[in-house]
C-alpha cells in the first residue's frame, strides 16, 4: 500500500486554497474539509486527495511524541512540523497551532510566535480560548497574520476544563460560548475551531457568525469538520471519541480513506449526529 503520490502531484484542475476561497466556500454552503497533518509524505496525500485545510496540531504531542497532553509542545516542535508540512503540500490552506504558553505572556510573544509559525510555512495560526484571547486576535489580525480561534474543549485547557468532556451543556455555559465566539469574530479571526460541544450550542454559534466554523465532535452544523489524521485512519491508541469514524475500513488505500472522508463531509455524511463525546 503507497502513501506518497508523485511529490510534484497536485490534484487535477485543484487551485490553491486561500482564506478568500475559504470564504466562497462558506457563503455557498459548500462545507470545509480539515485533518491534522505533521509531516511532507502525509501532507502530498492529504492534498492530492482533497483536503481543502492541513491543520499542524499541538495534538502531535500525543500523536507523534507519545505524550499524555499537549501541554509540553514547544513552539520550536511546530515550528518543525509546520516546515515538514509546507514542503510537502501544493495547494491546501496550512494552519499552525500556536502552542501552550507561546501567546498567554503578552501580544509580542504572541507575535514573535506567530512569526515563527508563519516563516515555517503556516498561512494562518490557531489559538484555544475565549475572552480575554480577543485582544491577541485583534492584535495579530491587524498586524496581517490571519487567526483561526477554538472554542469548547480546548486541550490546552484541559485541566482546568476538569478533563475531556462535553463543554456548553449548561445554559449559563452556553452562553458564555456563544458571546466568545462573536467576540473572536469582531476581534477578527478568520475561522472557529469548536470542540466536543452540543450541536445545538454549535448550530446558534455557526448561525449567528459571519466566519466559518469548523467541528470536532460537535454535530454537523458546523461549516465544516476536522479530525485527527491518525484517529480516522484506525492508529489512534486507547479508547476513541465517539464521534470519530476509521475511515481506513473497506478502503483500498490510505488516500482512498482520505478522499472518503472529504466526500463525507462535503455531503454531510459525516459525522453522525447521533455521536458526540469521548
Amino acid at each position: 500500500m503507497s502513501v506518497h503520490p508523485s511529490p510534484d502531484a497536485a490534484p487535477a484542475g485543484r487551485k490553491p486554497i486561500t482564506l478568500h476561497r475559504l470564504r466562497e466556500m462558506h457563503v455557498a454552503g459548500e462545507p470545509i474539509s480539515m485533518l491534522t497533518c505533521y509531516d511532507a509524505a502525509f501532507a502530498r496525500v492529504l492534498d492530492h486527495a482533497g483536503v481543502d485545510c492541513l491543520l499542524i496540531g499541538d495534538s502531535l504531542g500525543m500523536v507523534l511524541q507519545g505524550l499524555g497532553s499537549t501541554l509540553p509542545v514547544t513552539l520550536t516542535d511546530m515550528a518543525y512540523h509546520v516546515r515538514c508540512v509546507a514542503q510537502g503540500n501544493r495547494s491546501a490552506w496550512v494552519i499552525g497551532d500556536l502552542p501552550f504558553g507561546s501567546y498567554q505572556q503578552s501580544h509580542a510573544q504572541a507575535m514573535e510566535s506567530a512569526t515563527a509559525l508563519m516563516q515555517a510555512g503556516a498561512h494562518m495560526v490557531k489559538l484555544e480560548g475565549g475572552g480575554w484571547t480577543a485582544d491577541t486576535v485583534r492584535f495579530l489580525t491587524q498586524r496581517g497574520i490571519p487567526v483561526c480561534a477554538h472554542l469548547g474543549l480546548t486541550p490546552q485547557s484541559v485541566h482546568a476544563l476538569g478533563g475531556y468532556r462535553i463543554q456548553g451543556r449548561d445554559e449559563a455555559s452556553a452562553t458564555t460560548l456563544r458571546l466568545h465566539a462573536q467576540q473572536l469574530a469582531d476581534a477578527g479571526a478568520a475561522m472557529l475551531v469548536l470542540e466536543l460541544m452540543p450541536s445545538a450550542v454549535t448550530a446558534a454559534i455557526t448561525a449567528s457568525l459571519p466566519i466559518p466554523t469548523i467541528g470536532i465532535g460537535a454535530g454537523v452544523d458546523c461549516a465544516g469538520q476536522v479530525l485527527v489524521l491518525h484517529d480516522m485512519l484506525g492508529l489512534g491508541h486507547g479508547k476513541q471519541p465517539r464521534f470519530v469514524r476509521d475511515f481506513m475500513q473497506g478502503a483500498a488505500s490510505i488516500e482512498a480513506a482520505i478522499a472518503t472522508y472529504v466526500a463525507d463531509v462535503k455531503t454531510r455524511r459525516f459525522p453522525d449526529p447521533t455521536l458526540h463525546g469521548y
